[in-house]
């Protein structure tokens, strides 16, 4: 079910809304526990799943306007990834980056770094 993303869009509570040009989903990672032991079979190494779940990282290029101001200063927010499709992705989130590109005859861009903490609610 190949689809677009034109039309859709990262808001904050804050009130931040960015209009995204790209971007990256967050990558969620379970670590792997190593239970290897002198005793283990065949020799090799086995492993458990963690019970903890890394909620990863929402990477996003956007259009940049000087006239707002990101949240890169704020606590942990709810953040709704809005889908073109109307589906949502909401999670409580917060900057770890910002910055942008200022070229002399081509439109201004920036770039963040949302970090996911906790679970992600699709609706």
């Amino acid at each position: 079910m190949a689809d677009t993303f034109f039309g859709g869009s990262v808001s904050f509570d804050s009130g931040f809304l960015a209009e995204i040009i790209s971007g990256t989903l967050p990558e969620q990672v379970r670590e792997s526990i190593d239970t290897s032991h002198a005793g283990t079979t065949g020799g090799k190494m086995t492993f458990i799943p963690s019970d903890l779940i890394d909620g990863g990282e929402l990477q996003v290029e956007l259009n940049f306007d000087e006239t707002a101001s990101p949240p890169i200063d704020q606590a942990a927010e709810s953040t709704v990834l809005t889908f073109a499709s109307g589906t949502t992705w909401t999670f409580s989130g917060f900057m770890t980056n910002y910055g942008g590109e200022l070229p002399i005859d081509d439109r201004m861009t920036a770039s963040a770094t949302i970090k996911v903490s906790g679970g992600i609610t699709i609706a």
